[in-house]
């Protein structure tokens, strides 16, 4: 009895100190910049363990320094349901799984949301545990950033090419310019690539990037720009 209450006291404190340690961290990213995300550790490991040179390039920039046209095609490819959940399209998810029934195929119903929770405090492999604390940090994303600051958090922490992260590092990377120098080609070409970015080369489109540029192109112009902060 007395082994049963010291393991329930200690699980007690493990739930608390998560609470507090996650809370605070989201709390503490609403204002700082985030430095660096489990993935880009992840890809660095990946590097060295195929012997590769170590390629992290990462700059921060506030939304404000990004070409508007990158978010409008973000949220137009990705999540155009952005402005009106609150963390879940269920109705994204429920069309994904007709899908999976009908053709056998999984296509992603992740939001932009689920996409930043993942990137800033969780790892990249598909399992059960990852995906209900996706939805834990998701749901304290929702509830305490402005949608403008989940969309500056990802578009600096997504992974945008082979050691490649956000906005600034891809223009300077890829196009020789700064993030809020990209115009709209590029900008819908980067969004293409976000699928899989260690395949898809922003800089070197090929024809189905090209194929998904010009789509988003046209998705970008019935979404609208992008909305200013309230």
């Amino acid at each position: 009895m007395k082994f049963i209450r010291r393991t329930l006291k200690l699980l007690l404190w493990v739930v608390i100190l998560f609470l507090g340690t996650s809370i605070g961290a989201v709390v503490l990213y609403k204002y700082v910049s985030v430095p660096l995300s489990p993935l880009m550790v992840i890809r660095l490991a990946q590097q060295f363990r195929a012997g590769e040179p170590l390629k992290l390039a990462h700059r921060w920039v506030p939304i404000d320094s990004i070409s508007p046209a990158l978010p409008q095609a973000v949220w137009a490819s990705e999540d155009q349901n952005f402005f009106s959940h609150h963390g879940f399209d269920f109705n994204a998810i429920e069309k994904a799984l007709q899908e999976r029934e009908t053709r056998g195929r999984l296509r992603g119903a992740s939001t932009i949301s689920q996409q930043t929770a993942k990137n800033v405090f969780l790892w990249p492999q598909q399992s059960w545990l990852r995906k209900g604390l996706e939805a834990y940090f998701t749901v304290l994303i929702e509830t305490l950033w402005s949608k403008h600051r989940i969309m500056e958090v990802y578009l600096n922490t997504i992974e945008m090419g082979r050691g490649v992260y956000g906005a600034e590092a891809v223009a300077l990377e890829h196009f020789g310019c700064h993030a809020l120098d990209l115009n709209r080609n590029q900008c819908a070409l980067i969004a293409a690539s976000l699928p899989n970015p260690q395949k898809m080369d922003s800089s070197r489109p090929s024809a189905y990037m090209y194929k998904r540029q010009s789509a988003i192109l046209k998705q970008m112009r019935n979404v609208g720009p992008f909305p200013d902060k309230p």
